[in-house]
């Protein structure tokens, strides 16, 4: 990129927020310029809104301390700034956000978000790059549809979701079709944000529930893995998941302990073993640089992989994968490990940005 894009932040002084902030202060193609938040913060410098409330471990970033905190809902004030946002907005009014994406999007500024709202609007990619960077096509039908010139919305899935799905797209990828998976998480706290999960409910304690999460990693692996048809996409029909999904007290990463069963032929699991290794897609072929040289990493101690140790693999954008071996009731498991503040949330935004930028869809 000869010059760099003008970036905004909506919801920036929230823990997603915080983690743009962090990892955007030395992108090469990203500069952040407008940070929003709710109207509580509009009018104060980022430093001011976010005192006693910073949660990374590094600084707030020199460039970013001073710079205004406008109203969200306050589009107006993004035009001309923004070459298009990131969206961190979460609020429990989930027909706001979506609302308010979409006001963004009208605006003519494209919306790169994180948030639930739109994930399942059928215009509207659900992108995880190194599986189906191709549903970036769904938007010229977006645009039409919503009658958006420059501005178009695309969603990153559940944080958890991440940890498991690509390496079960390459075991797909390399002609082994999968009929049923069943899955655990063991999600780490920060996943339920700042202030999260109280801590008396937490220490010493799992949780085996998390509101909407299991419904989540059920449902979204479907339109990640489906079709587009008629300018609408069409989700996986022939493939079953079945979830529980619990909060353990781990700070970051989100384990996933899965089982699959194969459709008809079943590798062995060296087989396997060589195609996780092997596995490369568009982000690295493109070389974008938020992109993990080697996407899937698979560990061969029989005790690993463990977020302390894995979570930071390849700037915390890998999934690492051990474990594997037979099931008595399906055919294998395996566990599978992903930073979920990192590849699960700011990281995986920032990657189908610079996917979106190479492709043109950002100008």
């Amino acid at each position: 990129m000869t010059k760099k894009f003008k970036v905004g932040i909506l919801g920036a002084t929230g823990m997603v927020g915080q983690n743009y902030i962090k990892l955007l202060e030395n992108h090469p193609w990203f500069s952040v310029v407008y940070v929003a938040a709710s109207a509580n913060s509009a009018g104060m410098s980022y430093e001011d809104a976010v005192k006693s409330r910073w949660q990374m471990t590094t600084p707030i970033p020199e460039k970013v301390k001073n710079l205004k905190v406008y109203d969200v809902l306050d589009i107006d004030k993004a035009k001309n700034k923004c070459d298009f946002v990131f969206s961190a907005f979460e609020v429990n009014d989930k027909k706001l956000v979506k609302e308010t994406e979409e006001n963004y999007a009208k605006a003519g500024i494209p919306v790169i978000s994180n948030s639930s709202a739109n994930r399942w609007s059928e215009d509207m990619p659900m992108l995880i790059p190194e599986i189906n960077n191709y549903h970036t096509d769904i938007i010229k039908f977006q645009k039409k549809n919503h009658g958006w010139n420059k501005g178009f919305i695309a969603v990153k899935p559940n944080c958890s979701i991440q940890s498991y799905l690509t390496p079960i797209y390459a075991i797909e990828k390399a002609g082994y079709p999968i009929k049923r998976i069943f899955i655990t998480t063991l999600q780490a706290v920060s996943g339920a944000g700042y202030p999260g999960v109280a801590s008396l409910d937490m220490i010493d304690n799992v949780i085996p529930f998390i509101g909407g999460e299991e419904e989540k990693t059920e449902q979204e692996p479907l339109k990640i893995l489906g079709k587009i048809k008629n300018g609408k996409f069409e989700n996986r029909k022939d493939l079953k998941i079945s979830a529980t999904c619990t909060r353990v007290p781990v700070s970051d990463g989100h384990l996933a302990c899965v089982s699959l069963e194969f459709k008809n032929k079943k590798p062995s699991k060296e087989e396997i073993i060589k195609i996780w290794k092997n596995f490369k897609s568009v982000p690295q072929e493109l070389k974008l640089p938020f992109a993990p040289i080697q996407p899937i990493i698979y560990t061969e101690e029989e005790n690993r992989p463990q977020p302390k140790k894995d979570r930071n693999n390849d700037k915390a954008m890998a999934v690492t994968v051990g474990r594997l071996r037979d099931c008595n009731i399906f055919d294998y498991k395996f566990v599978a490990l992903s930073h979920n503040t990192v590849r699960g949330a700011a990281g995986g935004g920032i990657l189908n940005a610079e996917l979106l930028a190479k492709k043109g869809y950002l100008k």
